[in-house]
């Protein structure tokens, strides 16, 4: 066997890995089965802009929109088509990964990667995504928002670099933003990385940036009444112990990639694009590791410095000669492979010919028994609410965290579920404290169980 061959071999594992898992992410597109909570609650402010309603409700309301807006659009668009908001925010997910995936793989062949090599961000990241998280066809923007930041990227390293494509660079760049808040490092890295390669396009694409941006929070100001930075900066708790735990987490499971990161930084420092690379993974990496001690901050804080890892190891497996190359691409792909073989419980839910089989069935008599129940819900797990047709309540976490800092008072909640307000209400046993104790003792005194299964635990009026 030759190193090429080697190489491809570990290229092709993560394709069966990826194919695997993307199996389970399509057969539940348009499944009605609960992926995380924030399903539901992008669903909720989808169909409230659609109907001419807010999409950012007034302070007093419990249900808070921390997300820039224009996802909800994008969403709300392909929803009026499909006719469920959390099935085309899955839709447009998978399809913005799909953007992602090409996108990449054009990256790296223009930073000069080979062919085969040039595979490697985009196997890495839907790797990663599969592997660590839900977000691969989720109703979420953050997908979205990396593909509309790849294609600002993708553009940027078009040449010649005119003043036209700085614009449209900066422009694509700056509504990611507007798309999910947390995309920083690839921009401010694209900045970075222009005035040490051409100082005359970096005045142009900050001018540009700053000029779009203003523009945009202007609009957003004009047409909502608040600033943008009032919207996505809501009252959080910080945990340096989740920090530690989640942080320790990543780097464990990015070992590999890691390590082929401080090669290519200790070796090739000094081509052009592998600068890059080093700027866009310290960045990321860390805002990432900052951001992971954040209540309700999940895998995607890191997913940039996966692409930043990705986008490295593409260069580095493309520079390495003979069997380091494949020595290279094998410390990038077995930890992965042995992971997955390893982890039963990844298994069990992707090793099947019909992917959510089981939870569909739970899933839809819990649906059922919500709508059955003549009322207002109370739902932690808000598609279940938004599934049975209920109005939207409480959102669990923004709010949850608005009591935890003490920025807003739980008796109101308290005095409604004492009241038996709520014909249903569903909890995660495994957080029943997620609205503060007083709300808990409160539902406690007032209603029982109905039923527990596997999405949660299920309350009516005593």
């Amino acid at each position: 066997m030759n190193p090429r061959v080697a190489t491809r071999l570990c290229l092709l594992g993560l394709c069966l890995l990826s194919a695997i898992g993307l199996w389970r992410v399509i057969a539940g597109l348009t499944l009605a089965v609960p992926l995380d909570p924030n399903e539901g609650w992008n669903a909720y402010h989808t169909a409230a802009l659609m109907r001419g309603g807010a999409l950012y409700p007034p302070a007093h309301a419990y249900i808070v929109n921390n997300y820039p807006p224009l996802s909800f659009y994008v969403v709300g668009a392909a929803g009026k088509l499909i006719g469920d908001y959390i099935f085309a925010g899955r839709i447009v997910s998978f399809l913005a990964l799909g953007f992602i995936l090409v996108a990449l793989r054009a990256i790296a062949r223009h930073m000069g990667a080979r062919r085969d090599a040039a595979l490697l961000p985009s196997l890495l990241f839907l790797t990663v995504l599969i592997l660590f998280s839900d977000y691969a066809g989720m109703d979420d923007p953050q997908m979205l928002a990396h593909a509309v930041a790849l294609g600002g990227l993708w553009v940027l390293l078009a040449r010649p670099r005119t003043r036209q494509r700085l614009a449209l660079s900066a422009v694509l760049f700056v509504a990611s933003i507007f798309v999910k808040h947390n995309i920083i490092a690839l921009p401010a890295t694209a900045f970075l990385w222009l005035l040490y390669v051409d100082r005359k396009a970096a005045g142009y694409f900050l001018g540009f940036g700053i000029a779009f941006l203003s523009m945009g929070l202007g609009l957003f100001h004009l047409l909502y009444g608040v600033s943008l930075l009032s919207v996505v900066a809501t009252a959080r708790m910080y945990s340096t112990e989740q920090l530690f735990e989640m942080g320790g987490a990543w780097l464990t499971a990015m070992a590999g990639p890691l390590l082929g990161f401080v090669l290519l930084a200790g070796r090739f420092y000094r081509k052009p694009y592998v600068v890059f690379c080093i700027g866009y993974a310290i960045t990321s990496i860390a805002l990432g590791l900052a951001f992971l001690g954040g209540a309700g901050v999940d895998a995607n804080a890191m997913f940039e410095a996966d692409i930043a890892l990705g986008l490295s190891g593409g260069l580095l497996i493309s520079y390495l000669p003979g069997w380091r190359k494949a020595i290279a691409s094998a410390a990038y792909v077995l930890p992965f492979l042995f992971f997955a073989a390893r982890n039963d419980d990844w298994k069990v839910a992707n090793l099947q010919l019909h992917p959510f089989r089981a939870e569909s069935a739970i899933a839809s008599g819990d649906i059922a028994f919500m709508k059955a129940q003549k009322g207002p819900g109370l739902c932690e797990m808000l598609s279940f609410c938004y599934w049975a047709g209920k109005p939207p309540a409480v959102d669990f976490f923004n709010v949850g965290q608005q009591f935890d800092t003490g920025v807003r008072s739980d008796a109101e909640i308290a005095a409604l579920v004492e009241a038996k307000h709520y014909a249903v209400i569903q909890f995660d046993p495994d957080s029943p404290y997620s609205l503060g104790e007083a709300v808990h003792d409160a539902m406690e005194r007032s209603y029982r169980i109905h039923h527990s299964d596997w999405y949660g635990t299920f309350y009516v009026p005593k």
